[in-house]
């Protein structure tokens, strides 16, 4: 009988290792396929944010972690025709701006900022400019729109109320005068958009810091039309160091904390 006992104990005991050798495969598969998964889910986010940083790049002119850093005096892309297709609507003639620089104030709040308007540079889109100022377009309207973080410091006006209301009927394009390496010093004045180039219209945005748009991510970049040429740290001290409302998309993008109007533009 001790034969017999012997088969049986060696039997179990075989049958005990097939299911240890079992139960370690199961954990094996199972650690591999988790590894797969999770590298699937990290692949998959870093394309998401980097879809997402390109769309914010358009839509809202932030810039992400690894731009180059600012510098004083970014080279500039030569100046489109102002023949552009895709124009929609009564857009103001090219040539108002009539080649030339032109010279005035902006007034926020009672702040006033010397500008000057570069209608040799973007014909266009100071034309268009100028043409607004013209009509009174600007006078009262409020700026809805600050961000603060660390690339992108832009002023926004030109909409037509809070509200999002419509434009003037019109936009325009092709881009015109665009810093080649998307640097935007302190102190620049170019045209907002939305996708296209040639969605600009009524809005335009200041930086009061040194900003960062790449060019490539944003879809081409901004039309730089003019320079504010003083007043710019009042304005700094006065409303940018506010902050913007807790009604923005972010801590750094918002309505200005401080209610933010041009009180009065000239130019001449």
């Amino acid at each position: 009988m001790a034969p017999s006992k012997n088969v049986d104990r060696e039997a179990r005991e075989a049958r005990m290792r097939m299911r240890r050798f079992a139960a370690r495969q199961r954990v094996h598969a199972h650690q591999v396929a988790r590894r797969r998964r999770d590298n699937i889910l990290a692949v998959t986010a870093v394309v998401v944010i980097a879809t997402l940083a390109a769309v914010a790049q358009i839509y809202y002119f932030s810039a992400g972690p690894g731009t180059p850093e600012p510098v004083a005096s970014p080279s500039a892309s030569p100046s489109a025709s102002p023949d552009a297709v895709g124009n929609v609507g009564n857009v103001p003639s090219a040539e108002i701006a009539a080649g030339r620089a032109w010279t005035g104030d902006l007034t926020l709040n009672g702040i006033d900022l010397g500008i000057r308007i570069d209608g040799d540079l973007a014909p266009q889109a100071a034309s268009v400019f100028i043409s607004l100022q013209q009509s009174g377009y600007y006078t009262n309207n409020a700026c809805q729109r600050l961000t603060t973080s660390d690339q992108l410091k832009v002023l926004q006006c030109g909409q037509p109320n809070l509200e999002g209301s419509p434009e003037q009927g019109f936009s325009f394009g092709p881009l015109e005068n665009v810093p080649a390496d998307g640097v935007y010093p302190a102190g620049t004045i170019a045209m907002a958009r939305a996708a296209t180039p040639e969605s600009m219209s009524t809005q335009f945005f200041i930086t009061y810091g040194d900003s960062v748009l790449d060019t490539a991510a944003t879809g081409g970049g901004y039309t730089v039309f003019g320079q504010v040429t003083s007043g710019l740290d009042e304005f700094v001290a006065q409303i940018a160091s506010a902050g913007v409302t807790s009604g923005g998309s972010s801590a750094t993008d918002g309505q200005p904390a401080i209610a933010t109007t041009i009180t009065s533009l000239t130019l001449q």
